[in-house]
């Protein structure tokens, strides 16, 4: 038997598995870069108005921190330049965050689950699994290019840049899959590949970030996949040469797991699993202490997230008011944004809703953790024992709402850190943009009692269905100003409610209407789980 067997029935299954799932990555990050390309054209609509923001793209670029963000401006000059600016940084992270994930979803989870021993008892060759994962993560990448290029095209961009911009990042994507293919054979269990993969793309980030901002460290930058997605300059040059790359790169990567996917057996991991003390300590006899233990590293992969990011908008928060004054298409976009306060404010105001929703992914993956341990048949095993139904999926529940506020005030109190000392008033900025950060835990705890609810009443569903109202509602919170969206589709975002401290006062009937709404459907959760079966496909 060829070792590829059944490499094409496993690609149908993962097509058809992730239909969904697919879907919604493949539209929310098109849409995320197209409707980019879409707001160059209506801020910038003549030619004086690019060859501003070109300069002041050159003015930014003097700042490191937004560099650090950004990255560097090629030829902002053009539509196509200025798009490439704003998007290739972000979007070649988020397609390499899409394709790890997907490549875990697709082999150590599989396996971890047991689905792939048993799917493996048949013809299946013994790198099938991996190969039509990566097909399928292939796949993806290619719809995802294929739709923002017609996308560039149909705004008037020109096609052959559009193309370029697209493939540059899609095969960004794919070097990041072989990253997560070998992390998937090192480790036995899906969350340490994912952990380990993450590490990976944040290094890549961050060895670009240096690149770009350190003149005397600019070789960083060719160290990083990032950082050649950058240098490859769509719109403005089309290096292709700089493709060679990632290619090369993708070329070992795949070697080096095939050859270290039989060194293991299925199930495996090549990094032995350290075993785990005889004895649980006195402290973890209780279902909430458990829920942490299960939780705590999660939560803390979380927090370091969010306080990088506060760290880094909150440090170029004073310098928006400069860029305002010499760009007034970057004062009219900051207005857009709502509030009455300064143009500091503004933007203060916008991280804090971004990290509002990161903080919102944190509290649906804790939330689907109990899907996650009921599925397993662990939650079995646990309620077999005195413990209540309530009691373990409150704790649960517990553990994603204080874990929600600890990774809000993580954000908020570094961006309200670097913020004052900017500012020169730290006492006075610190509690003021914290304050903007903690407004956003109704909002979220919204989000994560949507999937309680679903875990109660639909658990086949929950997974699917919460991670798309997610993707839904940041789209709109995102991009529904932007794009002009009704106001009845905005105001279904529990975001949008919310008063945006600390550039407008604080009113508390929409945040307590939230806590109302949170509550109520964290109680039909609960109580519709204290119902049913366990492991039920209701």
């Amino acid at each position: 038997m060829s070792g590829f067997a059944g490499t094409g029935q496993l690609l149908r299954l993962a097509l058809r598995r992730d239909r969904i799932v697919g879907t919604v990555w493949v539209l929310g990050l098109a849409l995320f870069a197209i409707s980019q390309a879409a707001s160059m054209l209506s801020l910038y609509p003549t030619q004086a108005d690019l060859d501003r923001l070109a300069r002041t793209a050159e003015g930014i670029g003097a700042n490191p921190a937004v560099v650090a963000l950004q990255g560097p401006a090629y030829d902002a000059g053009t539509y196509g330049g200025a798009t490439a600016w704003q998007v290739v940084t972000p979007w070649a992270f988020l397609i390499g965050l899409m394709s790890i994930l997907l490549v875990t979803r697709h082999t150590r989870q599989e396996e971890e689950t047991g689905r792939a021993e048993l799917v493996s008892a048949a013809a299946v060759g013994r790198y099938a699994w991996l190969t039509s994962s990566l097909l399928y993560v292939l796949a993806v990448n290619l719809a995802l290019a294929a739709i923002t290029a017609l996308g560039f095209v149909a705004l008037g961009l020109p096609a052959a840049g559009s193309v370029a911009l697209a493939a540059d990042c899609a095969l960004n994507g794919l070097v990041f899959a072989g990253v997560a293919a070998i992390c998937v054979q090192l480790t036995e269990y899906a969350r340490p590949a994912n952990g380990l993969a993450f590490a990976v793309l944040g290094a890549a980030f961050l060895l670009r970030a240096i690149g770009d901002t350190a003149t005397e460290l600019s070789w960083l930058a060719w160290l990083s996949p990032i950082g050649w997605a950058e240098r490859f300059q769509p719109f403005a040059g089309d290096r292709w040469e700089v493709l060679l790359l990632p290619l090369a790169l993708l070329g070992a990567l795949l070697v080096a797991a095939a050859a270290l996917l039989v060194r293991r057996d299925l199930g495996a991991g090549v990094l032995a699993t350290r075993l785990g003390p005889a004895d649980a300590p006195p402290w973890l006899r209780s279902p909430l202490a458990l829920a942490w233990r299960l939780q705590r590293g999660a939560l803390a992969g979380w927090t370091v997230g969010a306080a990088v990011a506060g760290l880094s908008f909150g440090v170029i928060a004073q310098d928006m008011v400069q860029f305002a004054a010499e760009d007034p298409e970057t004062a009219e976009l900051l207005a857009s944004l709502g509030g009455s306060g300064s143009i500091a404010d503004i933007y203060l105001a916008a991280i804090l809703s971004w990290i509002g929703m990161l903080a919102a992914g944190y509290a649906v993956q804790a939330t689907l953790r109990l899907r996650s341990e009921e599925a397993e048949l662990r939650a079995e095993q646990v309620l077999a024992t005195a413990t209540p139904r309530t009691g373990w999926a409150g704790s649960h529940l517990l553990v994603a709402a204080g874990g929600a506020a600890v990774v809000l005030a993580a954000g908020g109190l570094l961006a309200g850190l670097a913020h004052g000392l900017r500012s020169g008033d730290l006492a006075g900025e610190l509690p003021r943009v914290l304050g903007g950060a903690m407004v956003q835990l109704p909002a979220v705890w919204v989000m994560a009692a949507i999937g309680a609810a679903l875990f109660g009443l639909a658990p086949r569903l929950v997974v699917g269905a919460t991670w798309a109202v997610l993707a839904v509602v940041l789209s709109i919170t995102m991009f529904g100003e932007p794009l002009q969206l009704s106001r009845w589709l905005i105001d279904a975002s529990p975001f949008a409610h919310l008063p945006k401290l600390p550039a407008a006062e604080l009113t508390l009937t929409p945040v307590l209407w939230l806590l109302a709404v949170a509550g109520l459907l964290a109680a039909a959760g609960l109580a519709a789980f204290r119902r049913r079966d366990l492991a039920s496909t209701a």
